[in-house]
């Protein structure tokens, strides 16, 4: 969730001059839920991005009925698999019983057993980015090898020297055989991606885009594909910089945007079942979905997320209806947000996106434990 392609670029630079990132131990650690959540919920999963470029990123598992919290359990549970999970997990999500994982800059989708986290494939995708499913494919938005390279010159201005800026791409993985079976053109540099009613709506940002000239113009579009005839039917103007998509179950269709973190601010949007596009609200930098209502937290000053002064916004939206929301939190870098059910939530901080982080558990929004986690924390899923 770092901001733009040119955010990493400087975040890279200053990683640079720091030592090598810590990790934390293989650890245990208590994390009791207030209370007992449906049966269904057996383990959550925190896909840790890891700092890019350090090929640390890393999956931990709180067990929901014993109340522990395990660190590094893809690297625990595969000896073999060298270095670990990879260089930055950008997306995850349970399929039955496995735990399908985007790898971005190793470009890789990960897939796991999710009742012992062992390896079940590893399937090569170019530059991917995120997730969603039917009942025969997974579908996997790619920045299709997009890259913008530069240095800041002597007025410390960012120059870009080097890039490549191709449309993107969602390639179809065949859940069964584990091979990708096709792909599909996009907008550039797509994100989020959800599956409704047959169709499947992606989040182009045009990150890389913003970047170059002449425009510096982020991507504005939803692409919306006919997954019967893996196509391309329609393409809607949204707001600049998509990153998220939520299907409501009834139709609806949300997306966030971030903004250009000057003067378009990150927002909620949605899509109606009649084709329309409805502006929510604004500050939307974290967000999650739980039965059909979308909780948004985000900020005025969205340029510097982790300044110390911020006063976070929350705020709900079902069916398109904005309404407030109870929760207050102290995260120093807030960097992922998660429902298990309406009163329990957990955030992940980011600290300095460089050492291991932390997880906090809210329960009817107050903060109820914290645990130490992998580096950068930022997705979740449920088994």
């Amino acid at each position: 969730m770092k901001k733009t392609a040119w955010f990493l670029a400087a975040l890279a630079v200053v990683c640079a001059c720091q030592k090598d990132p810590e990790t934390p131990d293989d650890s245990t650690q208590e994390a009791s839920l207030p209370e007992a959540p449906a049966q269904e919920a057996r383990l959550l999963f925190l896909l840790n991005e890891g700092a890019m470029g350090t090929n640390n990123a890393s999956l931990d598992v709180l067990n929901v009925a014993q109340g522990t919290y395990v660190t590094g359990a893809f690297k625990k549970q595969n000896p073999d698999a060298g270095a670990g999970l990879g260089d930055v997990g950008n997306d995850i999500a349970v399929v039955a019983d496995e735990v399908w994982m985007v790898i971005n800059n190793s470009g890789l989708v990960e897939v796991v057993s999710a009742q012992d986290q062992k390896e079940i494939a590893a399937i090569q995708v170019a530059t991917p980015r995120n997730l969603a499913f039917d009942d025969k494919y997974a579908y996997v938005t790619s920045w299709n090898g997009a890259y913008a390279k530069g240095s800041y010159d002597e007025n410390y201005k960012y120059v870009i020297t080097d890039y490549k800026n191709p449309k993107g791409v969602v390639y179809r993985i065949n859940l069964s055989t584990k091979k990708v079976d096709g792909s599909v053109e996009v907008g550039y540099q797509p994100e989020g991606i959800a599956f409704q009613d047959g169709k499947l709506y992606v989040a182009n940002s045009g990150g890389i885009s913003s970047q170059l000239a002449p425009n510096y113009a982020y991507d504005k579009t939803l692409s919306i594909i006919d997954t019967q005839s893996f196509t391309v039917t329609k393409t809607v103007d949204v707001q600049v910089n998509l990153k998220n998509v939520y299907a409501d179950g009834k139709g609806n269709i949300y997306v966030t945007t971030l903004g250009n973190y000057a003067d378009v601010h990150s927002g909620l949007y949605m899509l109606t079942a009649d084709g329309s596009v409805k502006h929510v609200g604004d500050y939307v930098s974290m967000s999650t979905i739980l039965d059909g209502t979308v909780y948004c937290v985000g900020a005025e000053n969205e340029y510097d997320w982790a300044a110390a002064s911020k006063i976070y916004k929350a705020w709900t939206a079902k069916e398109g209806v904005k309404a407030d929301w109870n929760f207050t939190m102290d995260a120093a870098v807030p960097y992922g947000l998660f429902a298990l059910n309406p009163e329990t939530f957990f955030v992940a901080d980011a600290v300095d996106y460089w050492n291991p982080g932390k997880l906090s558990c809210y329960y009817k929004g107050k903060k109820v434990w914290t645990v130490t986690v992998g580096v950068c924390p930022g997705h979740f899923a449920i088994w």
